[in-house]
């Protein structure tokens, strides 16, 4: 079975490990488990994401991740043309699918907009005009915020909201909890056993979306004062490795 879970907020706060979270996964791999590591953020490349997860005790192959960038590139057909928003990440997603790359001013089939550290105004506005002017708008996720160990930074959805207003339109969001990014879990991992997260309004509806029980655990996003939530997870922890506990405990079985 599969295990599939969120990387902010579960696994590490910006590339830090959570504490015992790399045990808690080996123990998951122990007890047979397949470990499937799901982002919406965009930005990294996959060797960057697997380099990273290496470095913070999480070895992992290219099949063993799935991020928002590359539900993106899902939504698009190979041969179409894309102006980006974002980083390298989805740069290489699209190509991946046949995607061409082009500048927001060469008239692209689709604008697809995600988290970039590197953006300018005059980009955001180019990104808008030419959505006005017919290309289709993907956002590769609407995540408000991004957690840190210093508190949380602007995510995705800030961008995405500047786009919005600036062009009049709404986009069509690719990764959790949205049928894109369902759609792509499913093709390649079936119904997963559990989907660990740490955000409701993403994680908890995702695992609605792909028929799985939603863990939720409070190291990242939501703290234990915003509880109870909503939808209600079968089980919630402190951390990653308190929520492995009860599922190595059989807290799911009756699912």
């Amino acid at each position: 079975m599969t295990s599939l879970l969120d990387v902010d907020g579960v696994v590490w706060l910006a590339g830090r490990p959570i504490p015992e979270a790399p045990e808690a996964v080996a123990r998951l791999r122990a007890a047979g488990e397949r470990v499937v590591f799901l982002s919406n953020n965009s930005g990294p490349t996959v060797a960057e994401y697997l380099d990273a997860l290496h470095a913070a005790g999480f070895p992992a192959g290219p099949e063993d991740l799935v991020t928002s960038a590359q539900a993106a590139a899902s939504m698009l057909a190979p041969g179409q043309r894309a102006a980006v928003v974002g980083a390298a990440g989805i740069e290489e997603a699209l190509r991946e699918r046949g995607v061409e790359v082009v500048p927001a001013g060469a008239h692209p089939d689709a604008v697809v907009v995600g988290r970039s550290l590197t953006f300018d105004y005059h980009e955001l506005a180019r990104a808008a005009t030419a959505i006005r002017d017919g290309a289709r708008f993907v956002a590769t996720n609407t995540d408000a915020t991004y957690p840190t160990p210093d508190g949380p930074l602007p995510g995705a959805g800030a961008l995405v909201a500047f786009v919005a207003t600036a062009s009049g339109r709404q986009a069509e969001v690719a990764g959790k909890p949205h049928r894109p990014v369902a759609e792509l879990v499913m093709a390649r991992f079936g119904t997963p056993r559990v989907m660990v997260g740490d955000r409701p309004e993403t994680d908890g509806l995702m695992a609605g979306a792909v028929g799985a029980p939603f863990a939720l655990v409070l190291s990242g996003s939501t703290s234990r004062s915003d509880l109870p939530v909503q939808p209600e997870p079968a089980l919630v922890a402190d951390d990653l490795a308190g929520a492995v506990d009860q599922l190595l405990a059989g807290a799911l079985a009756q699912d």
